[in-house]
C-alpha cells in the first residue's frame, strides 16, 4: 500500500508551503539556516564555545530527571511491593489456635502495666513425614495423629520489661488435666490425673489450662514447636553454640559429640534439646538443664549486632519463625509478634533467669514426679511478677547464700498458720488457709472452728514469731491492729464477722506477700542467659547402650568410633 502522504510517482501531494510540522526544507550539505530555531541553538553553541565547555541541549536535562524520577517511583512501587507482599507471605505462615480464656487473666501494676506469661511448648508430634523423619517412630504407624508437650516452659516477662524468669516443668510431673475439649480436633475429655505433657492430646488451649491449674500462674499466651521447628529456627541464626563437659554419646537421641564447645544446627540441634540420656542423672531434669544452656545461647544470638542488623538474617528468621510456630490468637499475627520479640529484647540476658519447678520422686512410681515442696514458692514469684535478679543482674539479697539470716527473712515456706472459723460462714477457715498455702506458706498450715464467735479478726502469736505474724498479714492484707502477742506459740489466725467473704481482709492491702526468692530459686538449677561458658553436665551414670552393653555417654562415644559426630 502506498504511503498516504505520497501522490503518483511519489511526488507530495501537498504544497511545499504546508509541510508535515517539524519537517526541514532541503538544503545544501553543510549549510545551516540563518534564522528562527536554528538560529538561536547557533548562537547558543558560539557563546558556550567561548566560555569554554560544551553546551547542554535544551531540555535534556530535564528528560533526564523525569526518566530518574519514573525510575524511583518504580523502585518504590516495587519495594512497596514486595514488602507487602512478604508482610502478608509471613501472616499466612502463622497458625494461630484460641485460648478461649483457659489461662487465666494478668492483673495490671499500680501504674498500668501488665505482666506477659508465655507457656512455650516442643511437641513430640509425628503429625508429618518431616516430623516422622527427624523424630522417628513412624515405621509402623506412620504419620500420626496427637502429641505430647514434652517440653513446657512458662516464660514470665515483668510488668516494666526489667526482668524475666523462665520455668520448665519436667514432662514426668503428674497432675490432674481440667476437662478439655480441643477445638480443631474435637477430641475432648472429662478430666482425669495423669501425665502433664498428656494434656497437649486435647489442644493446646487444655494444656495452658493445666499448667494454670497446676501453678496459679496466669497463662496469658502459648508457643507451640514441633522437631522440624527447632531445626529451622537453628538454622535461620546460623546455629547455636554449646559446650558439654565430656565426650557424649546418647544412644537413643543419637546426639554424639566431643568434650567442649560446638556449634549445632539442623538435626544436630533437635538431637541437643531432646537428649535425656546423655546429661545429669539421664532423667527429664538433666534435660530440662541443657535446654536451658541452649535456649540462654540462642537468646544472645537473637539479641547480637550481627544477626539483627543483617536483612537476609532477619528474614530467614522472620520466615523460619513463623513456619515453625503455632500461637494463640494473641499473637497470631506479624505485628503482635514483633511487639512480643520487641518486648523480649528489652531485657538483659544477666536478667533473664532460667529455672526447673521442683519436683519429688511419685511415691506409686519411680518413673514419674510430683511437684515438690519448694514449688509453691517459685510459682508466687512469678505469680506476683517479682524478680530473681538485681538490677545488677545478680541474685537478689534474699536468695544470697551469704546473707544474714533475720527474723524477717523467713521464708513463707517455713511459715505454718492454724485458722479458726469466728464466723457463721461455712468454709472460710478453708479458704483462707488454701489462700496461704497458694502464697508459698507451709502445708503444714491447718483449719479448725474457733472456740467461739469472734466479732473482729485477729493474728496471734507467739514469742519471737512477731516477723512471721507480719509476713503473714501482709499476705492476707491485714493491718498490725489485728496482730497480738499471745503467751503460746506458733500463729492463730480467726477470722471474725469483720471479714465474712474473699481472702483478702475488706480496706486492707491487696498485694500479696512476697514469696521468699531463697526458696524460690532452692533445688531449682537456677541460672542467668548471660553464662555463656557453661558446659551441660554429661551423666556419669550408665544411662544408655551399646550393642547391648551398657555404659556411661563417654563410654559410648569410645565405643562408637566409627559414627561420626553430629557437628561433623
Amino acid at each position: 500500500m502506498s504511503d498516504p502522504w505520497d501522490g503518483p510517482a511519489g511526488q507530495a501531494t501537498r504544497s511545499r508551503s504546508a509541510r508535515v510540522p517539524g519537517q526541514r526544507a532541503s538544503e545544501p550539505d553543510g549549510a545551516r539556516p540563518q534564522g528562527g530555531r536554528a538560529a538561536a541553538r547557533a548562537a547558543a553553541r558560539s557563546h558556550a564555545a567561548k566560555r569554554g565547555r560544551r553546551a547542554r541541549p535544551a531540555g535534556r536535562g530535564k528528560r533526564a530527571l523525569k526518566i530518574v524520577g519514573i525510575g524511583m517511583s518504580a523502585v518504590i512501587v516495587v519495594t512497596a511491593g514486595a514488602g507487602w507482599w512478604f508482610y502478608e507471605h509471613l501472616n499466612g505462615n502463622i497458625h494461630s489456635v484460641a485460648l478461649d480464656g483457659k489461662g487465666g487473666t494478668e492483673k495490671a501494676d499500680a501504674f498500668g502495666r501488665t505482666p506477659i506469661n508465655i507457656l512455650v511448648m516442643g511437641s513430640d508430634g509425628r503429625t508429618s513425614a518431616e516430623d516422622c523423619k527427624l523424630g522417628g517412630g513412624c515405621g509402623k504407624t506412620g504419620v500420626q495423629t496427637g502429641s505430647n508437650a514434652d517440653v513446657e516452659m512458662v516464660l514470665h516477662i515483668s510488668a516494666d520489661r526489667s526482668n524475666a524468669t523462665v520455668m520448665s516443668i519436667p514432662r514426668d510431673t503428674m497432675t490432674k488435666v481440667p476437662a478439655c475439649t480441643d477445638s480443631e480436633s474435637h477430641q475432648s475429655t472429662n478430666g482425669y490425673y495423669g501425665q502433664i505433657n498428656s494434656a497437649l492430646q486435647y489442644g493446646p488451649a487444655c494444656q495452658v489450662a493445666t499448667v494454670h491449674q497446676l501453678t496459679g500462674i496466669p497463662i496469658d499466651h502459648f508457643v507451640k514447636l514441633d522437631f522440624s521447628g527447632v531445626v529451622k529456627m537453628s538454622d535461620a541464626v546460623g546455629g547455636v553454640s554449646v559446650c558439654v563437659s565430656d565426650n557424649v554419646y546418647d544412644t537413643y537421641s543419637h546426639l554424639k559429640l566431643s568434650k567442649g564447645s560446638h556449634t549445632l544446627k539442623g538435626d544436630a540441634a533437635l538431637e541437643f534439646v531432646r537428649s535425656r540420656h546423655g546429661f545429669g542423672d539421664g532423667s527429664d531434669l538433666g534435660r530440662t538443664t541443657t535446654q536451658h544452656i541452649f535456649l540462654s545461647s540462642m537468646i544472645r544470638k537473637f539479641k547480637s549486632a550481627g544477626t539483627l542488623t543483617d536483612p537476609t538474617a532477619v528474614y530467614g528468621l522472620a520466615d523460619a519463625a513463623t513456619k515453625a510456630l503455632t500461637v494463640d490468637d494473641g499473637l497470631g499475627s506479624v505485628k503482635k509478634l514483633i511487639s512480643l520479640a520487641s518486648d523480649v529484647n528489652k531485657v538483659p540476658t544477666k536478667r533473664m533467669t532460667f529455672t526447673t519447678m521442683q519436683t519429688a520422686p511419685d511415691p506409686t512410681d519411680t518413673n514419674r514426679l510430683v511437684v515438690g515442696a519448694d514449688a509453691k514458692t517459685l510459682f508466687s514469684t512469678i505469680a506476683n511478677d517479682q524478680s530473681l535478679t538485681t538490677g545488677s543482674g545478680k541474685k537478689s539479697a534474699a536468695a544470697s547464700a551469704t546473707a544474714k539470716p533475720t527474723a524477717s527473712a523467713v521464708p513463707a515456706a517455713q511459715i505454718a498458720v492454724t485458722v479458726e472459723n469466728g464466723t457463721t460462714v461455712t468454709g472460710r477457715a478453708s479458704d483462707i488457709a488454701t489462700a496461704l498455702t497458694d502464697q508459698g506458706f507451709s502445708s503444714a498450715t491447718t483449719t479448725a472452728n474457733a472456740p467461739s464467735p469472734a466479732t473482729t479478726t485477729t493474728l496471734t502469736y507467739g514469742t519471737g514469731q512477731k516477723a512471721e505474724a507480719q509476713t503473714a498479714a501482709k499476705a492476707l492484707g491485714l493491718s498490725s491492729a489485728h496482730l497480738k502477742q499471745g503467751t503460746g506459740t506458733g500463729l492463730t489466725l480467726v477470722i471474725g464477722a469483720d471479714w465474712p467473704s474473699g481472702t483478702s481482709f475488706p480496706g486492707g492491702s491487696s498485694s500479696p506477700a512476697p514469696a521468699d526468692t531463697q526458696a524460690a530459686v532452692s533445688n531449682a538449677h537456677a541460672s542467668t542467659a548471660d553464662q555463656a561458658k557453661t558446659c551441660a553436665k554429661v551423666s556419669p551414670y550408665k544411662t544408655v547402650s551399646v550393642n547391648g552393653v551398657s555404659m556411661t555417654p563417654a563410654e559410648a562415644y569410645a565405643a562408637a568410633r566409627g559414627k561420626p559426630d553430629s557437628d561433623s
